[in-house]
């Protein structure tokens, strides 16, 4: 029964290092819905970056309204969360412009690759979007008040925007750095589906 037990052990290794050095010397295809899954992070970078901006200028943008009723002279001054709101859109914009700049080959595009520039659209896209919800409500509350205290919490206001922006930006440095070194460590994984 030792013998038996023995034997079975060296043909089970001998077999399992014969896969290994099979699996290691060829390379799998590369999937063609790699592309598709790669343009999905664009447009998660894209849509959800706009709105969270659109959230942002709609909600401030109606705070501005109303207390522009009680102090018109505050309005230029209260617009400031309207164009912080906007520059979500530009990071997700950027960030969307880079991704689709990655999608030269498709047909040598590893799944790696593939879900490392999704995982980077979604984080700029999300960060966006709460950056864009804290902005608008941030705005929209904050102007009324100033407003009410005669420009006393303005610049307590601009701080609480700058750090609701910030998210946003978090989000679009990581963003990129995930999308520059995806490519690099994703090179190689697989062979074109085109040969």
């Amino acid at each position: 029964l030792k013998q038996s037990i023995a034997e079975v052990f060296r043909r089970h290794t001998r077999c399992s290092l014969a896969m290994a050095f099979s699996a290691s010397t060829v390379l799998a295809v590369c999937a063609p819905q790699s592309y598709f899954i790669a343009s999905l992070g664009v447009a998660a970078a894209i849509v959800f970056a706009n709105l969270g901006a659109a959230y942002g200028t709609a909600k401030a943008g109606a705070g501005i309204a109303t207390m522009g009723i009680m102090r018109g002279d505050m309005v230029m001054r209260s617009l400031i969360p309207v164009v912080m709101a906007g520059v979500l859109g530009i990071y997700g914009l950027i960030t969307a412009v880079i991704i689709n700049g990655k999608l030269d080959k498709p047909d040598t595009l590893s799944a790696y690759t593939a879900y490392a520039l999704l995982g980077a659209g979604l984080c700029v896209g999300m960060s966006s979007a709460a950056a864009g919800y804290a902005i608008g409500i941030v705005g929209d509350i904050g102007a009324r008040c100033n407003a009410l205290a005669n420009g006393k919490l303005f610049v307590g206001m601009i701080l609480i925007l700058i750090f609701a922006e910030a998210l946003g930006l978090y989000g679009l440095i990581v963003g990129l750095v995930v999308t520059a070194s995806s490519v690099e460590h994703g090179a190689g994984l697989c062979t074109s589906y085109l040969s």
